[in-house]
């Protein structure tokens, strides 16, 4: 495995809400190769359904973070069909093809947000979504089933909960989000131990801060790749 320094990371979506906490808080660890719809200063444009350029893309690639997508929970699937569904086909086949050692996944805590809100959710709780993003990030977690158990790739999905860099506030702090909260901080904590544990084969990792009360349990699969949140909403 290389050392942090030399590792290449290619980073889908870099110029989003996450993607941008990534390049600021990681760029100084791995070489980031930084990519998006709409290229700007340091990232390459990449349109995520072009299997073709993903694979340029991605040759050579120690770890494959993929964040694109349309991240409204209530989009229609006229919005997400291309980004969510095909993009992330595109993105799991070329990582696989290509040999890259990890592939990450931007799965979501919607994925699982049909099950009643008096239960703890768990990484091995089957998707269960309660909108169509739900459903296309639970095709994500699929997928990436899929290209552990076809290839040497590992793949880690992230079910993201209420990511903002401060706990919500005013309207927005209902108990849900506050127990989902997922802070900057904890999130490129979260994306590294993802890219850099040795596990094999597929995990699916909940995405949430050390809050006192949590939407979704941190247990052994989160301690598995070396997740250690220490940021809390209630703090």
């Amino acid at each position: 495995m290389p050392e942090s320094a030399d590792r290449r990371v290619v980073l889908t979506g870099a110029a989003g809400r996450i993607g941008t906490v990534v390049l600021d808080r990681l760029g100084a660890r791995w070489q980031i190769r930084a990519t998006d719809l709409k290229p700007a200063n340091g990232v390459e444009a990449l349109d995520v359904t072009d299997f073709d350029r993903c694979m340029t893309m991605f040759r050579g690639a120690d770890a494959v973070v993929h964040l694109a997508a349309n991240p409204s929970p209530s989009a229609e699937w006229s919005a997400l069909r291309a980004p969510n569904v095909e993009g992330a086909y595109a993105v799991a086949a070329a990582a696989r093809d290509c040999g890259v050692r990890r592939l990450v996944l931007a799965s979501s805590v919607q994925a699982v947000s049909a099950y009643p809100e008096t239960l703890q959710l768990r990484v091995d709780d089957a998707p269960r979504a309660a909108n169509l993003y739900g459903a296309t990030k639970a095709w994500a977690e699929a997928l990436g089933g899929w290209v552990a158990a076809t290839s040497d790739t590992s793949a880690v999905a992230l079910r993201i909960g209420y990511f903002s860099e401060r706990p919500p506030e005013g309207d927005s702090a209902t108990p849900r989000n506050l127990s989902a909260w997922l802070s900057h901080g904890d999130c490129a904590r979260l994306i590294q131990a993802a890219v850099e544990s040795e596990h094999h084969g597929f995990m699916v990792v909940n995405g949430v801060s050390a809050n006192r009360y949590r939407i979704s349990e941190l247990g052994a699969a989160e301690r598995q790749i070396g997740y250690a949140p220490v940021d809390d909403a209630w703090v």
